[in-house]
């Protein structure tokens, strides 16, 4: 697993000479209708071990919560089950709305 800071992954997103990562999103349903980065898909934390298939193993993975430890945990585990490209979003939305998106609601 990489961790990677909000502004990087704001740069990787921009980047359209790489392809862009799959934003998985580990918070739960009000947390993601309260602020989202563009393009997530959500899928709470406690759903991730069931829904593991709808995932691409070679995909670039960008796991994200609030403030980064439901990510990690998640990032953990997919790691665990041989996704290779897994990144945890250092800080969370919450570094998101900060450091990239200050008219980003936060909660």
């Amino acid at each position: 697993m990489e961790h990677i800071t909000a502004p990087a992954l704001a740069e990787w997103l921009a980047d359209d000479s790489r392809p862009g990562p799959f934003l998985l999103d580990v918070r739960e349903n009000w947390e993601f209708e309260t602020c989202q980065i563009a393009g997530s898909t959500l899928m709470p934390m406690q759903t991730v071990p069931a829904r593991i298939d709808d995932l691409d193993e070679d995909a670039s993975i960008v796991c994200i919560c609030h403030h980064g430890a439901r990510s990690l945990q998640v990032a953990a585990f997919l790691e665990r089950h041989a996704f290779a490209k897994v990144y945890n979003l250092t800080g969370g939305i919450h570094a998101w709305a900060l450091q990239v998106d200050g008219a980003m609601p936060k909660y």
